[in-house]
């Protein structure tokens, strides 16, 4: 786990929470920081406009491998911390998760715990508290300021 402050934060969520609210905006408004990069998870099942910030099974291969280009672009960026923010096994979230080269990873609980350094039991649908909960330990762990 880095010990540097927290300023870029990358966050990997499902289709069926980010219906809950503006993830990147509460991000930005609770832990203070500005350069937030999302990624959602799409069902192939429902029709969808293609997007730089969507990923779908559609983007990886038969091998599990990840082909598309905005993902692996996403997967491959430093960021100080990475939110995967989705509550149900989901094998192309958590490869993607998986994958990134986030320095810090949190999530919420009861999902895959060997993907995150940190996780925090909350209401899925409850983007607010969760953030809220996941600010008062990066406090503790000097990783923002209050």
């Amino acid at each position: 786990m880095s010990q540097n402050e927290i300023k870029t934060v990358g966050v990997i969520t499902s289709q069926s929470l980010s219906k809950w609210g503006n993830i990147q905006e509460e991000v930005e408004k609770i832990l203070k920081v500005q350069n937030v990069k999302f990624f959602s998870f799409l069902d192939v099942n429902k029709k969808y406009k293609s997007s730089l910030n969507h990923f779908s099974d559609k983007s990886f291969n038969w091998q599990g491998e990840i082909q598309q280009t905005e993902l692996l672009r996403f997967l491959e960026e430093p960021f100080d911390l990475l939110i995967g923010y989705f509550n149900k096994k989901n094998t192309f979230i958590e490869s993607a998760v998986l994958h990134s080269k986030a320095t810090f990873k949190v999530g919420i609980s009861e999902v895959n715990q060997k993907l995150y350094d940190m996780e925090i039991v909350e209401i899925p649908s409850n983007i607010k508290n969760f953030l809220i909960e996941l600010k008062k330990y990066l406090i503790l762990l000097n990783k923002i300021k209050n």
